[in-house]
């Protein structure tokens, strides 16, 4: 059997034992407690613990070894303006195609305040955990000079991944600019780092069926599907979003950027985006995402090792698009009416945030408390979406993947290295 499919068999019987056990003894239930407690919970975080292990190292070594297989810095800096060029235009227009579902539909307006109330007192906890690190977020110039890292090694421990991209791009063009002779040693250890991490990343798969079923079993133990009821319009409004973003925007890219019929293109590609449906994490996702675009897309790996893991931090369309309907959501439900310049505004926070987004579960949430307080709805507000959240989190996750992949293959045929022939060709 193989690994997608024994991900999906996971993923499927971990969601029906949590809401048989929700359903029968309750998620309070001490039997369900324990058995999130000592082995779902357990099971899941070391499958995730053990990819994030990998991220960092794998990050640095990739974007280094792409630079340098690109080999001209010139060249460099015209491949990575056609990457960002890429992201932020496909961000802004996931954000846009939200907003347009979001404001005539008006799901917020639907929400009572007796289910408002009640589930705030649910999250209350939850919520104040996910304000903790927001408090004091500046969304300004400064946030641009921070990418340049003062201290490589703080970023990798801190998770800054925008600080490591950084500096593996200047160590990698650095090493273009010495002696060719000098420079080999240090582009070797690169080939046997990433060589190694990879290697890693192929023994952590084989615990991903058994992880997946233990996060999910988590989370529909816990919540059930009592708070899709009420939060129903809501998530059909972000998941239809997600969805017509794929199907139109994304797919006349494929088909007319890329060259290549979006339904072959989704074929080849379904291994990283049942990893990114059942981790909701694109850092997590990356190396998928490299093997499935040099094996399976035959993307050259300098390219894909250049883009990808760029992607993986600044290509987010769904989660902009997921930012955006839910400050408009929010707003609705406490009643805050938003002029079109108001939401213009909106769609600017959604894009830039998103790009600083952490690629992991959840990493979204603490950047909405910023957008919200510009409106004057309580950063609290998150507490209402919390139950729903990590459903949209992996459906989310899943177009930040496609845009990752669609760009990889978009910058590979621009710069005429690839050809959709090159796919059927390998």
């Amino acid at each position: 059997m193989k690994l997608h499919t024994k991900i999906l068999l996971g993923l499927l019987v971990g969601a029906v034992l949590g809401i048989l056990a929700n359903a029968t003894l309750g998620g309070d239930h001490a039997l369900v407690v324990a058995l999130d407690t000592w082995l779902a919970r357990p099971v899941g975080q070391v499958f995730l613990r053990l990819l994030f292990m990998v991220v960092m190292p794998l990050v640095f070594a990739s974007i280094a070894l792409g630079v340098t297989g690109i080999g001209d810095v010139r060249r460099v800096g015209r491949i990575g303006g056609k990457t960002l060029a890429y992201f932020l235009v496909t961000t802004a227009l996931s954000t846009t195609l939200g907003l347009l579902l979001v404001y005539p539909i008006r799901p917020g307006s639907r929400i009572t305040l007796q289910v408002r109330t009640e589930l705030m007192e649910v999250y209350a906890g939850d919520a104040a955990a996910k304000l903790a690190p927001a408090k004091g977020g500046d969304f300004g110039i400064d946030t641009f000079v921070n990418i340049v890292t003062r201290n490589p090694i703080a970023s990798a421990v801190e998770l800054d991944m925008l600080g490591v991209i950084f500096f593996s791009l200047m160590f990698g063009a650095a090493l273009t600019m010495i002696d060719r002779e000098r420079a080999k040693p240090m582009i070797a250890w690169l080939e046997a780092l990433n060589d190694v991490v990879i290697k890693i990343v192929d023994l952590a798969m084989k615990l991903a069926p058994y992880g997946v079923a233990g996060l999910i079993f988590g989370v529909t133990s816990r919540f059930g599907a009592v708070l899709l009821q009420p939060l129903s319009i809501y998530v059909g409004v972000v998941l239809g979003a997600l969805l017509l973003h794929v199907l139109l925007t994304m797919s006349l890219i494929i088909r007319f950027g890329i060259g290549m019929s979006p339904v072959r293109f989704f074929s080849l590609v379904r291994a990283s985006l049942v990893t990114a449906f059942s981790t909701s994490s694109s850092s997590a996702t990356l190396p998928t995402n490299i093997t499935v675009a040099t094996e399976r897309l035959r993307v050259p790996s300098r390219v894909a090792g250049f883009v990808l893991p760029l992607g993986a931090t600044m290509c987010m369309n769904g989660t902009s698009l997921f930012e955006g309907i839910t400050v408009i959501f929010l707003c609705q439900v406490f009643g805050v009416e938003l002029t079109m310049g108001q939401m213009a505004v909106v769609m600017t926070m959604s894009v830039i945030t998103a790009v600083g987004a952490a690629a992991v579960p959840g990493g979204s949430l603490p950047l909405l408390v910023g957008i919200l307080a510009m409106f004057g709805v309580p950063g609290e507000a998150i507490a209402i979406v919390l139950g729903v959240d990590r459903i949209l989190d992996m459906a989310r996750t899943t177009v930040n993947v496609i845009g990752d992949l669609t760009a990889t293959a978009f910058i590979a045929r621009s710069e005429g290295v690839w050809t959709p022939e090159a796919v059927e060709a390998g």
